[in-house]
């Protein structure tokens, strides 16, 4: 699943986001949502995220357990 509706992601869920810094190479980190920080119902990146360790990135990737 891809993490570009809102709807779909919610503080606790386990996502890869890609960080600012990665948006070059593309490299995904794996974490767990803190906040939303994307407002609009949808965003074509991706939704902007906080990962509990304070990390701040697009979601890319809604991991399925």
């Amino acid at each position: 699943m891809n993490g570009k509706n809102r709807k779909d992601i919610h503080p606790g869920l386990d996502v890869y986001v890609i960080l600012k810094k990665d948006q070059r190479s593309g490299q995904k980190t794996r974490g767990v949502v803190k906040d939303l920080l994307t407002n609009s119902p949808t965003h074509p990146h991706g939704i902007k995220v906080r990962l509990e360790d304070d990390q701040v990135g697009r979601v890319c990737e809604i991991i399925q357990e």
